[in-house]
């Protein structure tokens, strides 16, 4: 393997890394932020809503600019931005601050989140075969890290604003670090494919296919996220209201969903390289699927267990695939097309928590779990579109020298 090539794949764990553990950071200080500033459980809840509206503007900004200044640039760049953003939460100390603080260092984390996602896009170009779910999971080792160093920062009595200045700091230094090794501006020579010399053919037609795609790409993300962020937020209180559980057992239904989902993502690629894309989606919202039905409908801890396991192991290749057939699909527009995916995506996941808030109020918590199941099944049946999307196609080296 081409040394320059592995030192970008090595460069986009560590970017994702970065991007799990700054995001983790944020979260893991929110108890002692909300206390700081003073704001009740409510009022944050509608501040959080800032923070998605700038990871989605972000995510805009970005992706165009990671296709026209290339992902060296721009990749680096929001993750010093990111990092630098980082402190701004723990400096508020009212409301309209505070908001402030959660727009900007949203907008900062979402343009990383794009621009590393379009680069991991050319990566797996460039390897020939899936390696994008193995990217996703290394963002949740970046959360672990986050919450480890939370713990050992609070033991040895440092506030929120030293940890998260400190971690912001470490973040800006490895994002600078980390930037020389990214692949260059553009796709590189030997990247475009049957689909490319179609589009190039006719271009109009080429457009309009690709953008078609990747807006029914963009509403399979929106389905499949949306149920991620009803198990972030509903899994520990399925346990504790429906099925009585105490507070630390019900804790561990999201251990279990977010285990299943990193361990999931490790063995994605492999499956996917076997099986294709389509069938990891298919298969994955099946069982995801069949997951979520035992959870609505268990009556007992262990099927409450296993269901929200499977869950998160069908649901855990889903959105790599996704990114990755919305980057394939033009690699000249990676940026732009994973940005629409993933911002649509991203909409869903803020949109899951307070769907399965309302229909509480219609029926009681597990039925109301019977929609996701629904979403499920459409992803299933909507895997297919992935039979028009790009694939990876292997390159002997990658073109320029400036690594």
């Amino acid at each position: 393997m081409e040394r320059s090539l592995l030192g970008a794949r090595v460069a986009t764990y560590v970017y994702f890394v970065l991007c799990g553990t700054l995001m983790g950071a944020w979260v893991v200080h929110i108890p002692a932020v909300e206390e700081r500033v003073g704001v009740s459980h409510a009022t944050l809840g509608g501040l959080l809503v800032l923070l998605g509206l700038g990871a989605f503007a972000g995510m805009q900004v970005a992706g165009p600019l990671t296709d026209r200044l290339g992902a060296r640039v721009v990749v680096p760049a929001t993750g010093v931005l990111c990092g630098a953003a980082l402190v701004l939460p723990g400096l508020a100390h009212d409301p309209w601050t505070l908001a402030g603080a959660l727009l900007v260092f949203g907008f900062c984390n979402g343009g990383l989140d794009v621009s590393m996602n379009a680069h991991a896009v050319h990566v797996e170009k460039a390897y020939g075969r899936p390696v994008m779910s193995g990217f996703h999971a290394t963002f949740s080792v970046g959360g672990v890290l986050a919450a480890l160093v939370a713990a050992g920062a609070t033991a040895a009595g440092a506030g929120p604003v030293v940890t998260l200045a400190g971690v912001g700091a470490v973040s800006i230094v490895i994002a600078l670090a980390s930037a020389r090794v990214l692949m260059p501006a553009g796709p590189a020579a030997g990247e475009t494919g049957a689909g490319d010399a179609a589009r190039e053919s006719s271009p109009a037609a080429g457009r309009r296919g690709t953008a078609g795609l990747v807006w029914l790409l963009a509403v399979l993300a929106l389905m499949v996220m949306l149920c991620e962020g009803a198990a972030n937020d509903w899994s520990a209180l399925h346990l504790k209201d429906v099925l009585g559980a105490s507070t630390s057992t019900a804790a561990f239904a999201y251990g279990t969903f977010a285990a299943a989902m990193t361990t999931g993502r490790l063995l994605a690629d492999r499956l996917g390289a076997r099986f294709g894309s389509m069938a990891i989606l298919r298969h994955g919202a099946a069982m995801a699927a069949v997951g979520i039905t035992l959870v609505a409908l268990g009556p007992w801890l262990w099927t409450a267990f296993a269901g929200w396991a499977l869950f998160g192991l069908g649901l855990s290749g889903c959105v790599p695939q996704l990114f990755s057939a919305a980057g394939h699909a033009d690699p000249a527009a990676a940026g732009a097309n994973v940005s629409r995916v993933a911002g649509l995506g991203y909409v869903g996941m803020l949109a899951g928590p307070a769907v399965i808030g309302w229909l509480t109020h219609v029926v009681a918590l597990n039925h109301a779990f019977v929609l996701l199941t629904l979403l499920c099944v459409t992803t299933a049946v909507g895997a297919g579109v992935l039979r028009t999307g790009s694939t990876p196609t292997p390159r002997s080296e990658m073109a320029g020298t400036g690594h």
